[in-house]
């Protein structure tokens, strides 16, 4: 091998699947490692890409470092050690934690899932066992060496503990931007910038939009909506960061005299417990957060709020007379509790659905957002007569203008722009604004295909 390569392994042609390989010399050995290892999501063929083949061998594979938690990111890491990976998975400790859960939360949807292929399980509760023993919790701007790479992981604001990671190794300086947040955030704060990068590999799920400022809190005017209207407002919403930036919202407009006290149910068990690590890693908060719990307020608890663990408790949800608001999983409304509350509520002209997140194509939430009048849920056609509203305030990714402005002070240095994980036309539309408006060199890579880092 003449210098470093990088493989693109997943995360092209789609949001999904995020999975590169990089390989590099010490003392004439070759050694590889990866960035991230993602479930792929959004659909029967991308789901099925999750049975096929590693394009290398696991146990060749001497660590994989982990940008954060969402299983995009790390949901084959459980199938990597099941095919004979032993190397080390580093993250920040909360992604650690974070991951821990949703990879358990998954286990039993993915088990569903092959029964119905007529495959074998992608992997069981003693592979996540297993997976934990290898995982090491990092702090940011501490350095971490393998071989020849060193790696630091910076905030990426894009959900607690989300990290951008930096790997140098035979003078060359690589950036793998993860998933950028929406910055500046509430509770996470700033994204970090860069300078002396030679290359960088950044997503583009926003990379042909903008999100919308709107000064109006659109949170605040669908409630006051749903309440005037005597309805009930839905919530997909993702378990962890989309959920605790609702509370901490919700909670500001109660607080504040702002909205009227209506019953607010949190009906995810996962978000539950995803809220509590969110509690245990305060020092990820920013500053601003921190200066408000100085005060000892409760920045995800409010009156009126009410969590609902068991099945039980969700079902006394239709007990409740409107308006009301539930926000549950899942956030595509591609399965969970939500689906119960939508095959009830989406019929209801008094009644609202509020998206806060990115729907992916051919998903229950992508069909309902683009208007179809009739959607099948459990088997069952349901008709929507609930108002629809979307919004990109609570977007946790970066739009065209973020990523354009993230990549500017690197401009100068860089060699080469990778643009992955966007649908065709979101990487084709921020590759073209690369070219245009910073001058770098930018290219969506071949899945499979090595490049050489010169």
């Amino acid at each position: 091998m003449c210098g470093m390569k990088i493989t693109f392994c997943g995360g092209i042609g789609g949001v999904t699947g995020a999975n590169y390989l990089l390989e590099a010399e010490e003392n004439g050995k070759e050694v590889k490692i990866l960035i991230d290892c993602g479930l792929h999501q959004g659909g029967a063929f991308s789901e099925k890409q999750n049975w096929d083949p590693f394009l290398y061998n696991p146990k060749e594979i001497s660590a994989v470092f982990v940008t954060h938690a969402h299983v995009d990111h790390t949901g084959l890491l459980p199938k990597l050690i099941k095919e004979g990976f032993t190397g080390k998975v580093y993250s920040t400790p909360p992604t650690k934690d974070f991951a821990n859960l949703l990879l358990l939360d998954s286990e039993h949807i993915l088990l569903q899932e092959a029964e119905w292929r007529k495959k074998p399980a992608l992997y069981n509760v003693r592979d996540l066992e297993e997976l934990a023993t290898y995982w090491e919790g990092v702090p940011y701007h501490q350095e971490i060496k393998v071989g020849p790479f060193k790696a630091v992981f910076y905030n990426a604001a894009h959900i607690l503990g989300s990290s951008c990671v930096l790997i140098e190794a035979e003078g060359k300086r690589i950036l793998f931007s993860g998933d950028l947040g929406n910055s500046p955030a509430p509770i996470i704060g700033k994204t970090e910038t860069f300078e002396e990068i030679d290359y960088c590999v950044i997503e583009s799920t926003y990379g042909d939009r903008l999100h919308k400022r709107s000064l109006d809190g659109i949170v605040e005017d669908v409630i006051e909506d749903t309440i005037k209207s005597g309805g009930t407002l839905m919530i997909p919403a993702f378990a962890m960061e989309r959920t605790q930036k609702l509370l901490f919202e919700i909670n500001e407009l109660v607080e504040n005299g702002r909205v009227s006290k209506i019953p607010v149910f949190l009906d995810s068990p996962l978000a539950i417990k995803m809220t509590a690590i969110y509690k245990k890693y305060q020092d990820y908060f920013d500053e601003e957060t921190k200066n408000i719990l100085k005060g000892d307020d409760l920045i995800f608890d409010f009156p009126g709020l009410r969590k609902t663990l068991n099945a039980e408790e969700s079902k006394s949800i239709n007990n409740i007379s409107p308006p009301k608001i539930i926000i549950a999983g899942s956030g595509m409304s591609q399965g969970g509790r939500i689906l119960y509350h939508e095959k009830r509520y989406l019929p209801d002209p008094k009644s609202a659905i509020l998206f806060v997140g990115y729907q992916s194509k051919n998903s229950l939430g992508k069909k309902i957002e683009e208007g179809m009048k009739i959607v099948k849920i459990h088997g069952e056609e349901v008709p929507v007569r609930c108002k629809i509203v979307i919004s990109d305030e609570y977007s946790a990714h970066a739009d065209q203008g973020q990523l354009l402005e993230w990549l500017w002070p690197m401009r100068l240095n860089l060699k080469k722009v990778f643009v992955v994980q966007g649908d065709e036309g979101a990487s084709g539309a921020l590759k073209q604004k690369i070219v245009n408006d910073l001058a770098i060199h930018a290219e969506i890579p071949e899945i499979g295909k090595a490049y050489l880092l010169t």
